[in-house]
This record gives structure tokens, sequence and C-alpha cells, in this order.
């Protein structure tokens, strides 16, 4: 399932991406309200998060704009509380509204609402194998031969991401973004590299011949399907 994330607050983008992710949507960004127009024609599209307040095209003006070819569903998001601003949405065709900030749990509840009431599932499953590895998002667990590995919080992350995109190959900077979600980090980059050794070292038979969690030299780090 693919999900349109539109406003132009980067640090306010990047987390909701990251969430949504996690819950194993898609996730395609914008940074205005000409960007959401022309986005919203993206194939297997399922929702959008459409911000009211943008430069070149306002939020409002985007939703009205995309109503005339797309019935997909649009959740818009903005910093004001006057009744009057929801109401403009929901005549320019929006299906909810969110003010920030918001709590990133209600924000996924309303997502899956949302998409239950127009008919729209997300179809992925919590449990993925790989050869001898299994992960199960619900359980937050990653198993080896059919026994439970025990990881941090943050090596669960980066082993779910890497074995929900396999082959596709994330840069260490990617990797912080994602996992981390903020910059606190980026003055040390090692700290990718430690977490990928410690994964190794649970997840692999042989850690310095590794089977599943490979170094693309000079770019970054990949799950091997």
């Amino acid at each position: 399932m693919k999900i349109l994330v539109v406003d132009d607050e980067e640090l306010l983008v990047k987390g909701i991406k990251y969430n949504l992710q996690n819950e194993g949507y898609q996730v395609i960004t914008g940074k205005n309200g000409a960007e959401a127009i022309e986005l919203a024609r993206t194939p297997d599209l399922g929702l959008i998060l459409l911000d009211v307040m943008m430069p070149e095209v306002d939020g409002l003006e985007a939703c009205r704009r995309i109503r005339e070819f797309s019935d997909i569903p649009i959740i818009m998001l903005t910093a004001r509380t006057d009744d009057m601003d929801k109401l403009l949405g929901f005549e320019q065709g929006a299906d909810d509204y969110l003010t920030k900030p918001f709590n990133i749990l209600e924000l996924k509840a309303r997502i899956r609402a949302l998409l239950r009431r127009s008919g729209r599932t997300q179809a992925t499953s919590d449990r993925k194998s790989f050869g001898s590895l299994t992960i199960d998002r619900k359980e937050r667990n990653v198993y080896k031969n059919g026994a439970a590995v025990e990881l941090t919080a943050r090596e669960f992350d980066m082993v779910e991401l890497l074995m929900r995109n396999p082959n596709r190959v994330y840069s260490r900077e990617n990797l912080l973004d994602l996992i981390w979600g903020f910059d606190e980090y980026r003055s040390d980059i090692r700290t990718v590299d430690v977490h990928i050794r410690r994964i190794r070292e649970k997840l692999e038979t042989v850690p310095a011949e590794p089977e599943y969690f490979m170094t693309k030299w000079g770019v970054g780090y990949y799950f091997k399907a």
C-alpha cells in the first residue's frame, strides 16, 4: 500500500515516513501542493496526507484539484484549530482532518479506519521468512532456525527495515534517518556499523562471512534475499 505524505516541514515528513514504513506502507513524499497534485496520480496509491499551509499551491487548492480526477482518501493536516478551516477542507473533498501537533498513534488509527471505510486494505503479513530467518512484526521478534533471538529495539528496527526491503541498498545516512529519525547521531555515523556488526553476531551463522546482512562497499548495507 502506497501513502503520499505532502508537507513543507521536513522533520515532520521524516517522522511520519519512518513510522508508516514500520507499519509496512510504502511512503512517497512531496513538499508543496503542486507536487501533491502530480504525485496523486501515482499508480496503486492508497491514501494522501496533505498539509494545508504550503508554498506554490496550498493544501486546500491541491485537494480540490486532486478531486477532479481521483477519489483517493485524503487526510488534511493543519496547525490551525478553526472549525472554518476544517469545513473548507471538507468542502474541497477531504475525508478527515488532523490538527498539529498530533499523536502518531492517532494518525495510524485514522489511516487504518479511512482505508477500511474506502475499501482499501493493507495487504501485508506480520510474519516473513528468508532461509533460516523469520521476522514477526507484530511480536517484534526475529527467529533463527525457529529459535527467538534477543535484539535491542534499534537492532530490531534495522533488521525489520532491511528484511522488509530485500536487496535494496541503504546508505549509512539513510539508516540513521530512518531508524533514529533525528540528527543526534549524524556526527558519528559509525553507530550504524556497530549495529550491523551486532546483528551479524546474533543472526549470521558465520558473522565474518554473512549470508544475509551484506555490505555494498562504498554505498551501504542491504539484506540479501
